[in-house]
C-alpha cells in the first residue's frame, strides 16, 4: 500500500505543474517528445545520464535559453512530510542532476546532438532542514519552502484528496499496487498539462477503487479550479535560490506589471525565524498588488540569530540578495520578462 506521503507528493507535483503553467512550463512525458535525451519504459519515464538512465516523475522544459547558457530543463519533486525535508532527498537530486548533465556531447559518428542544462527543484510542504540546506546551497539544488500561509489551501487540499485515495486502497486486489501513473495521467488530463496523446496508455484500475478514485481525483481538480486565477510565479533574484511568489490577485499584477516591466518595488517581513513570511508590492502604487514569498529558512534563521541586530540583517538580505527579482511568464507563444527592484532610497524601512 502507498503511503499517504507520497500520495501527498505525487499530488503536490501535479498542482505544481498546473501552477506553474503560465510561467512556460511545458510538460515532457514521452521519449517522442526528445527520442534523444528521454526514454519511455512501459509507464515510465527516465532521462539519459552519463552513468545511468533516471526516472522522472516530473519534467519541465523552458521555452526560453538565458544568455550564455543551454536550454533549460528542471527536475520537479515536491515532498509533503510531517517534518522538514533531510540530507538524503537532496543528495539524490544532486547525484541525478549532476549525471544528466555529464551526458556525452555525440554519439557513435560525427553528428552532434542537443545539450540541456537540467536544474532540479525541491518542494517542500514542511521546510527543510539545516543540513540539507546546506548542502543544497553548496551544490545548487533549488529549495522552495511551501510551508507559508499563502499555500495553506493548496497543502490542505492534497491533503484531504491523498486520505481519501489512500483509504480507497481496501478496494483494490490482495497485492496490487496502488497504480499511480493511472492516478498521474488523470490529472494530467483533467488539468490539460500535458497534450493527452503523448501521454501513457494505462489500464484502469477498475471496481470500487477506480469509482472512488475517480470521484476524488474530480473533486481534486474541481478544487484547483475554484483558484483558477491562481498561479505560481518564479522570481529568479540575486542569489543561489529561486523565490515562489504567491499573487494577492494574479490580474491585478499582470495589469500593473504589463504596463511597468520593469518597476521599483517596497519590500516588508513579517514574522521572525522559521515563520517569516515577506511581501513585495510597487513603490509608487502600494495597493495595485502584493507578492508574498518566504526566504530559505537558514537565511532567517541567521536575520533572528541576533536580536539587535536583526533590522539590520533585514536591510542586508535586501540589498544583497533582493536588489533585483526577474521573473518570466508566457505571453501567448512568446516570454515576457518582469523585472522588480528593490531601491533601498526608495524602501519603506520595515
Amino acid at each position: 500500500m502507498v503511503k499517504d506521503s507520497a500520495l501527498r507528493g505525487y499530488l503536490l507535483e501535479e498542482a505544481l505543474a498546473w501552477l506553474l503553467r503560465f510561467s512556460g512550463y511545458r510538460l515532457l512525458v514521452h521519449e517522442g517528445q526528445d527520442p534523444e535525451e528521454l526514454v519511455s519504459d512501459g509507464e515510465t519515464l527516465r532521462v539519459r545520464g552519463r552513468g545511468a538512465l533516471h526516472q522522472v516523475d516530473v519534467l519541465g522544459e523552458f521555452p526560453f535559453t538565458p544568455a550564455f547558457s543551454m536550454p533549460v530543463r528542471l527536475f520537479l519533486e515536491a515532498k509533503y512530510y510531517q517534518s522538514s525535508c533531510g540530507l538524503e532527498i537532496v543528495r539524490n537530486a544532486h547525484g541525478v542532476v549532476h549525471d544528466v548533465n555529464e551526458n556525452f556531447m555525440t554519439h557513435d559518428g560525427a553528428r552532434p546532438r542537443q545539450r540541456y542544462q537540467y536544474s532540479y527543484a525541491l518542494f517542500s510542504a514542511s521546510g527543510f532542514t539545516p543540513s540539507a540546506q546546506k548542502y543544497a546551497l553548496a551544490h545548487q539544488i533549488s529549495l522552495v519552502d511551501l510551508s507559508g500561509a499563502s499555500y495553506g489551501w493548496l497543502l490542505g487540499t492534497i491533503g484531504a484528496t491523498a486520505s481519501t485515495l489512500a483509504a480507497a486502497q481496501q478496494h483494490l486486489p490482495q497485492s496490487a499496487p496502488f497504480p499511480v501513473t493511472w492516478m498521474r495521467t488523470q490529472v494530467r488530463k483533467a488539468l490539460g498539462t500535458s497534450p493527452v496523446h503523448l501521454l501513457p496508455s494505462v489500464s484502469m484500475p477498475g471496481g470500487k477503487f477506480e469509482q472512488a478514485a475517480v470521484s476524488t481525483i474530480s473533486q481534486f481538480v474541481a478544487a484547483l479550479s475554484q483558484h483558477d486565477g491562481a498561479e505560481l510565479l518564479l522570481g529568479f533574484p540575486s542569489a543561489p535560490f529561486i523565490l515562489p511568489l504567491a499573487a494577492d490577485d494574479h490580474q491585478r499584477f499582470l495589469a500593473y506589471a504589463n504596463n511597468r516591466p520593469d518597476h521599483a518595488v517596497q519590500l516588508k517581513r513579517r514574522g521572525s525565524g522559521s515563520a517569516a513570511e515577506w511581501t513585495m508590492s510597487p513603490t509608487e502604487a502600494p495597493g495595485a498588488y502584493e507578492l508574498a514569498f518566504k526566504l530559505p529558512e537558514h537565511i532567517e534563521d541567521w536575520i533572528s540569530g541576533v536580536g539587535e541586530k536583526e533590522r539590520r540583517r533585514t536591510v542586508e538580505i535586501k540589498e544583497q540578495f533582493l536588489s533585483t527579482i526577474t521573473l518570466y511568464r508566457m505571453n501567448g507563444a512568446g516570454v515576457r520578462a518582469y523585472q522588480l527592484r528593490y531601491e533601498s532610497s526608495s524602501l519603506s524601512r520595515h
